[in-house]
């Protein structure tokens, strides 16, 4: 097997990334789904061959990490056996798809699912590598806030669209022609020379074919989702968005499926109570739920400040409204989007932005860790 580069891609299965604790093993359910023995197979795997911590990520998958290089070959034979492998490195890539959790028996959600992951797999479509696409074909728009280029969506009268992401309106289709139409403003954003994601291609004035714009609008968009009780099933979260092996192996012990989200939790299938679990998010108003952290140091090679042990200390402070980002470095890796209150550790120390993202000028530069948690004035704006 090839050597195990260290940085410059999302991780994947077959194409690991070296971090502060290990490799870092990305695990990409097909559609959007664990059945509970391939949830079972990832806690037994974690506890195996990695030190039996499961990320739940922004692009709705996990992630096994502290796996040594030598336990990467049987980890990912045990990832075959469970059927959550793909066969090589470029249809791993490709299959970059969040599906919405909210589905229900019967839609149109898991058929369009499997019909792109095929498509993707059969296609020689070179892609940025966080190019992705959304299954979100509910009445109301599940994943309008997570990250996306090429959108399946209804508009306002109930009908399928294709949106570039970006474009205020998109391409009504009928159910035959969805698929074809997602991969076709894929391939157009490549040969237009489109770098990096779909919303900035938009943005820069270069606008897709008229055979593949439209003027069909959008359907209302979902609230924020929370932990609690919904059809589909219980919806449940992680802190930080990271499970241990054995909260995942009582999710499975449920013998429901497990749907993954964008926002770090999982719907346990048809479960009408929720799970009992010390180690998983159940309540609706957690302060764990207002923070976003990265994995920070030592775990992470890039990280300048342990950023777990700070967030958890400025959790209970934060107003449910708001949101905290801490993020080891500039990056932003946890949370690319803007924060109430966003600290970026540095080498100098901690640098705050309000409103904004990792990449916008901080109002305070060099704080301490100390100093932050001392003068709770400097988290104004997140109370």
């Amino acid at each position: 097997m090839s050597a195990v580069a260290i940085k410059g891609w999302c991780p994947g299965a077959l194409r690991p990334m070296l971090s502060g604790d290990g490799l870092v093993v990305r695990v990409r359910p097909f559609g959007g789904r664990l059945d509970a023995g391939q949830a079972a197979g990832v806690a037994d795997l974690a506890e195996r061959y990695g030190n039996g911590l499961i990320d739940l990520t922004s692009r709705a998958n996990l992630q096994i990490r502290g796996v040594r290089s030598d336990a990467h070959p049987p980890l990912l034979d045990g990832l075959a056996r469970v059927g959550l492998l793909d066969p090589d490195t470029a249809t791993e890539s490709r299959r970059n798809i969040l599906v919405t959790p909210f589905w229900l028996r019967g839609d149109d959600t898991c058929s369009l699912a499997v019909e792109l992951e095929r498509a993707l797999a059969n296609s020689a479509l070179h892609l940025p590598t966080k190019f992705g696409f959304t299954v979100d074909d509910g009445k109301e728009r599940a994943l309008a806030t997570a990250s996306a280029d090429v959108r399946i969506e209804r508009d306002s009268a109930g009908g399928l669209i294709v949106r570039a992401d970006g474009a205020e309106l998109g391409r009504s289709v009928t159910r035959t022609e969805v698929v074809d139409l997602a991969l076709a403003l894929a391939e157009w954003f490549v040969t237009s020379r489109g770098r990096g994601r779909m919303p900035a291609h938009i943005r820069a004035g270069t606008q897709p074919p008229e055979a593949l714009r439209g003027d069909a609008e959008l359907t209302s968009v979902m609230a924020a989702p929370l932990p609690g009780l919904y059809p589909q099933g219980a919806l449940v979260g992680a802190t930080f968005g990271q499970l241990t092996h054995s909260a995942l192996r009582h999710l499975a012990g449920y013998g429901q499926a497990l749907r993954m989200t964008p926002w770090r939790m999982m719907l346990v299938e048809g479960l009408r109570e929720m799970p009992r679990c010390e180690d998983i998010i159940t309540q609706a108003d957690d302060p764990a739920l207002r923070v976003v952290a990265c994995s920070g140091a030592p775990r992470c090679r890039e990280a300048h400040a342990d950023t777990r042990e700070l967030a958890v200390t400025l959790a209970p402070h934060i107003a449910a409204s708001a949101l905290l980002h801490v993020s080891g470095c500039a990056k932003g890796c946890a949370h690319s989007g803007s924060a109430s209150i966003t600290l970026v550790a540095t080498s100098e120390g901690f640098d705050l932005v309000r409103d904004g993202s990792t990449r916008d000028l901080p109002v305070r530069s060099g704080l301490s860790g100390a100093d932050i948690v001392e003068n709770p004035c400097l988290l104004a704006g997140a109370r």
